[in-house]
């Protein structure tokens, strides 16, 4: 867990350290403490906030697949896997094949999941009121309206990515590649900790000539 420290010092980064620090870097910081100050209302209910992010999905739309689940929380799907399996041995969710499709793997709710709702939904509630506490509403709008105008700026840049040939890559994509480099790396420390056996025979029988 974190310390409670941790919000306090980010404030000073931006007061203080850095107060011109970049824009994408306070978005984030903000999440941060956001996201610090709803694990602890979490914690008290014996919820993580790896599974808040899936249960808050599956409360709009219930029965998706894992890498619709996958793309709806931006984790890679072993990721999901972990945390389903988890998360249905605590009774919270069910995986199903629907009739006539045994490869796509559905996720719903299960009554104990869905009552969480009415339990946790406040908590993210409260969160929110804390955050703006102190702010005016016609700040609080202003703040919604430079957000959602990155939000418009960078979703243009994106539909225009393609031009420059480039892309962000799927969940499936993503932990291929991942498991693909540390198979390499792991290929690569192997060579370098085993000896060159053709090269060490070769050396023994220089040496016994030798002798």
């Amino acid at each position: 867990m974190s310390s409670p420290e941790d919000t306090r010092k980010i404030l000073e980064h931006w007061q203080s350290a850095a107060p011109n620090d970049r824009l994408a870097h306070l978005v984030k910081d903000a999440t941060r403490a956001f996201v610090r100050a709803l694990q602890m209302r979490l914690n008290e209910r014996h919820v993580s906030f790896g599974h808040w992010a899936f249960l808050r999905i599956l409360w709009v739309q219930d029965g998706l697949t894992q890498r619709e689940l996958s793309e709806e929380a931006g984790v890679m799907e072993p990721t999901t896997y972990s945390a389903l399996k988890a998360m249905e041995a605590l009774g919270y969710v069910e995986r199903k094949h629907l009739p006539g499709n045994k490869k796509n793997v559905h996720v719903y709710l299960t009554p104990k999941g869905r009552a969480l709702e009415r339990v946790l939904i406040p908590l993210a509630e409260e969160v929110n009121r804390i955050g703006v506490r102190g702010l005016t509403a016609d700040e609080v709008v202003v703040a919604r309206k430079v957000l959602l105008g990155i939000i418009e700026n960078l979703a243009e840049d994106e539909a225009m990515a393609e031009e420059r040939s480039l892309r962000i890559p799927s969940t499936r994509e993503l932990s291929r590649r991942v498991s693909e480099q540390a198979a390499r790396q792991k290929s690569r420390a192997a060579r370098i900790k085993s000896p060159d056996t053709a090269g060490a025979s070769a050396r023994k029988k220089v040496a016994g000539q030798e002798v």
